[in-house]
Order: C-alpha cells, then sequence, then structure tokens
C-alpha cells in the first residue's frame, strides 16, 4: 500500500522508520487513572512498566489453570510446541478457554492501566502463555510485536500494549524477556515476504520480522538490553513496538508467564 506509513516484509531493503504515532494517547490533563506522572513519563521514554509482586494471590490459581488448559486443549493447535521438540512452548488464546484467564485480563487492577495508557476502551486481541521448561526452553529471536501485527493481522497504528503476569520467578538465568528501552520510538521495516499460514511456523520459531545483525547494531548504538526479572505475581506492560526477545532457559527452573493483547477500539 502507497499510504501505509509503517510498510514491512515487501521485499525491499530493512530500513529503519521513526515512528509516527503516540506512546501515551489520554491527555493527563483531562484522564485520570492509576500511573502517575513519573510512570507514565517511564513509560514514554522506555516503552515498559513494571509493577513488582502485582497480584501474588493470583499464582496459584492461574498456574493450575495452565496445567488444567494442558491436559483440555491436548492435541489441539492452540498448543504450540518448541521448534526442535514436543516440549510445550506457547498455550495460545487461554482467554478463550479459561474463565480464571478471562478474568483476570478483565481485572480491575489491570483494565484501568491500560485504558489510561491507549486513551480508550480496548479489546482483547490475543493471549496467550508462554512456557519455557527447565534445560529445553528456547529463545524468542529479537522483534516488534508491532511489526508482526501490522503486516500479518492489519493492525493499522501503535496504539496496543501487551500485559503479562509472571507465574514464577523470571531471573537471569531461566531465559527472562529482554528489552530495549526506547527503541519503540523507532520502527523497523523488515525485509522479504510473508508467507501464507506464517503464524504457524512463526508460533514455533519466528524468522519473519527479526531485524538483521547489522540493523541491530545500529538500535542498539546508545542503547541498553534490559532483562525482566521478578517475582511471581509481577506485573509487566509493555508498548506494542518495543523491541523484545530472550534467550534460551539454560537453568533448573521453569519459565512461565501469562499474556494478554489489548489494541483500542479506535485501532
Amino acid at each position: 500500500m502507497t499510504d501505509d506509513m509503517y510498510p514491512s516484509r515487501i521485499g525491499g531493503r530493512e530500513q529503519i522508520i521513526p515512528r509516527k504515532d503516540p506512546v501515551i494517547y489520554a491527555d493527563p490533563a483531562t484522564t485520570h487513572g492509576p500511573l502517575n506522572d513519573g510512570q507514565l513519563s517511564f513509560y514514554r521514554e522506555n516503552g515498559y512498566l513494571i509493577f513488582p509482586e502485582f497480584m501474588p494471590q493470583l499464582v496459584a490459581p492461574l498456574r493450575a489453570e495452565t496445567e488444567s488448559l494442558r491436559h483440555k486443549l491436548a492435541g489441539r493447535e492452540e498448543l504450540v510446541c518448541e521448534p526442535h521438540d514436543n516440549s510445550l512452548r506457547t498455550i495460545f488464546n487461554p482467554c478463550g478457554f479459561s474463565g480464571a484467564y478471562d478474568r483476570f485480563f478483565r481485572h480491575p487492577q489491570v483494565l484501568p492501566i491500560v485504558h489510561q495508557l491507549l486513551g480508550s476502551e480496548v479489546y482483547r486481541m490475543q493471549s496467550r502463555i508462554n512456557n519455557k521448561p527447565a534445560f529445553h526452553g528456547r529463545s524468542f529471536a529479537w522483534h516488534s510485536d508491532f511489526e508482526t501485527w501490522h503486516v500479518e493481522d492489519g493492525m493499522p497504528r501503535m496504539r496496543a500494549l501487551t500485559a503479562w503476569i509472571m507465574l514464577n520467578e523470571n531471573h537471569q538465568h531461566n531465559g527472562p524477556l529482554y528489552v530495549i528501552p526506547g527503541s519503540h520510538h523507532l520502527y523497523i521495516s523488515c525485509s522479504g515476504k510473508t508467507a501464507e499460514d506464517n503464524y504457524k511456523s512463526s508460533l514455533r520459531e519466528q524468522k519473519l520480522g527479526v531485524p538483521r545483525a547489522e540493523t541491530m547494531r545500529e538500535i542498539l548504538q546508545g542503547r541498553d538490553i534490559h532483562a525482566i526479572t521478578g517475582k511471581p505475581g509481577t506485573l509487566v506492560i509493555h508498548e506494542c513496538n518495543l523491541l523484545h526477545g530472550s534467550p534460551d532457559n539454560i537453568s533448573g527452573d521453569p519459565r512461565q508467564v501469562a499474556m494478554c493483547v489489548y489494541n483500542s477500539v479506535h485501532n
């Protein structure tokens, strides 16, 4: 499309494009919410927020629900395996099969934060549980969620975010999420073209929409990589265009997080 502000995977060379959308959509002069000025400023600048041990009382019920979903969804495509073995990598759409997860991601302590950042009512675009078993959980390559959602799902603008909760401790050795603070101000127009039903393979191992090494070197000039770690029950929110990824789990501790993507009803 010639009027696409964020073209990607159109067969051309890879390039970095400045962001053309706001990071926070609510007007601070007229909108009230749970986030203070410091938190809003941090999110605007860095693209994420961490709420340590936000709702620890829900961890045990959600972990039990996760085990139930493993059995409930056995044999269905919502259970996604690791790229090189049959260990569980992702449970897709837990909110569609679990009342407990549906209620959590509608919780009155979570939704007001989302509304304040996106400046509107929202809908749940997708949900998933990412699972990295001890010693076997594999990496997720650097990527922007928005690039995938824009190219493959038709999301027009950067007015979405992901909220996720740690279901066990996320530490330096069990494959925590890595982010590049500030990278959400740039958009990487990736090379290549998207095959039909690309999601069926990309959920196991993402290859398209992954920036090249030379692009990442340019992005990392003057920027750091930050590992998001925390105790069970920690809530994290990251902006849709923030570059993130995660390494292999080389520890004896599993890593499990449940996440929900919220998109503005105007997007």
